[in-house]
């Protein structure tokens, strides 16, 4: 029997990936992931520069930046709902054909926006058409980030678990530094009339180059072995609604990684989207200041998730989260008061600071929250536990510190707000469970 022959009979449940297809594994997940990324949070930094002058232009500037940021809540309002369709899906037939799809839904959407006509041409049509594409990216990502981690999680071994599924997650801090790149370049080197009239359009046209990149790299994927065992393994295959059956059997669960998500995501939109606003628009700096900061603060982000992802796997997930979830929470009484400084330098400094110390929870979260569930259902179950949270996270998480400011005209209510939900998530870690070094097969043979 030739190997071919002999690895086509082998059981799934026996097949070990070699490594380097795991490799590609990965490289493929981390690159498709910055795609999508860079096509979602450049929303959010267009939303605090362009959008509340381009489709909002009869309003003052802080209500005017606050409308546009209610069109970028939109998009997280459409996350859960692409979560579970694409989480139903991906356990049913598997998760390479959800990813694929997910991927051309963001990259159409995030195209259109680029030739959108603006308000002063088409009226109210413009911010209509506007919420109707971020619905459509929100929709997307729904599906996107449990396909991608559960490549890399499920492709990787149990004991570098962590730092496979942080290379997924550090795609994401890629994406935005990219979003944020092109933007920094086209602000530095155009006028502020020539960058309003087109120059922010550029970013999203050329999400099309990305697009085309992350097809090619993720189309010659196979499904995940540990999905196709569990598959062969069941006696009645698929669950019909996995959702349901993930609400029914572990509704603590969803809710637990949830609150481990909600310090993380509503953190980071005020560290970068906020920030953004809170230096052009209060503290009236250049555009250039506010995105050099996200810049340099997202690259370190993405090389330090990597590094955190990797020391959960040696000393586990939760003194690592815990320590991301508590720092941050203390990190935001300074991050504010640094950025009144005006200095280019300092507030550089305090945005990396933020986005490093916050980086020691979105590192090792793909594995924290793949691991909370069993095969059969975990796309779904992951799925709900990150996008349901971004409802009452990352979606008002602006509009909130916004609304905080032009109440108080102070930060020190956003520095409270920040401090008490990863205070939330800091409790969650406390009640989680350390689950480094666990397979999926002990995974799932607690839950039969």
């Amino acid at each position: 029997m030739s190997q071919a022959a002999a690895a086509a009979a082998e059981p799934l449940s026996a097949r070990t990936p070699s490594a380097s297809l795991r490799n590609k594994v990965m490289a493929a997940s981390a690159i498709g992931t910055t795609v999508e990324w860079y096509d979602f949070l450049l929303y959010g930094t267009a939303a605090a520069l362009v959008f509340g002058k381009v489709f909002f232009p009869r309003s003052d500037p802080l209500t005017g930046t606050m409308f546009a940021f209610s069109t970028y809540a939109v998009g997280f309002m459409a996350r859960p709902i692409g979560g579970i369709v694409f989480g139903h899906f991906g356990d049913r037939i598997g998760r390479k054909k959800l990813l694929m799809l997910s991927m051309l839904i963001m990259g159409a959407a995030t195209f259109l926006i680029g030739v959108l006509p603006t308000f002063d041409q088409v009226g109210l049509l413009a911010p209509a058409l506007l919420i109707a594409l971020r619905l459509a990216q929100g929709f997307g990502l729904g599906g996107q980030w449990g396909g991608a981690i559960l490549m890399s999680a499920e492709y990787g071994d149990a004991r570098r678990r962590g730092l496979w599924t942080a290379f997924t997650q550090a795609g994401g801090g890629l994406g935005n530094f990219l979003a944020t790149a092109v933007l920094a370049v086209l602000a530095a080197t155009l006028s502020q009339a020539d960058f309003l009239a087109w120059g922010w359009r550029i970013p999203f046209l050329l999400s099309v180059v990305l697009i085309a990149i992350g097809v090619w790299v993720r189309v010659s994927l196979a499904e995940t072995p540990v999905f196709e065992a569990a598959l062969e393994k069941a006696e009645d295959g698929a669950h019909a609604a996995p959702v349901l059956e993930t609400l029914r059997r572990m509704p603590w669960r969803v809710v637990l990684g949830g609150a481990l998500k909600l310090g993380e995501n509503i953190s980071f939109y005020c560290m970068t989207a906020f920030a953004i606003t809170y230096v052009t628009e209060m503290l009236h700096l250049s555009r250039s200041v506010a995105l050099n900061g996200v810049l340099a603060g997202a690259a370190v982000a993405t090389v330090s998730m990597p590094l955190w992802g990797a020391l959960s796997d040696r000393i586990g997930r939760r003194p690592v989260y815990a320590f991301g979830a508590a720092g941050v929470a203390i990190w935001a009484f300074a991050f504010y008061p640094l950025l009144d400084t005006r200095s280019p330098a300092v507030i550089i400094a305090a945005v990396v600071v933020g986005l490093l110390v916050h980086s020691a929870m979105n590192g090792p979260q793909g594995a924290v929250i793949s691991e909370l569930f069993p095969t059969r259902i975990r796309y779904s179950g992951a799925s709900l536990c990150y996008q349901v949270t971004s409802i009452v996270g990352g979606s008002w998480a602006p509009i909130i510190s916004l609304a905080l400011y032009k109440e108080f005209r102070s930060t020190l209510p956003i520095s409270i707000y920040i401090a008490a939900v990863c205070g939330v998530s800091f409790v969650a870690v406390l009640l989680a469970r350390e689950t480094k070094g666990l397979t999926f097969a002990e995974i799932d043979a607690e839950e039969t």
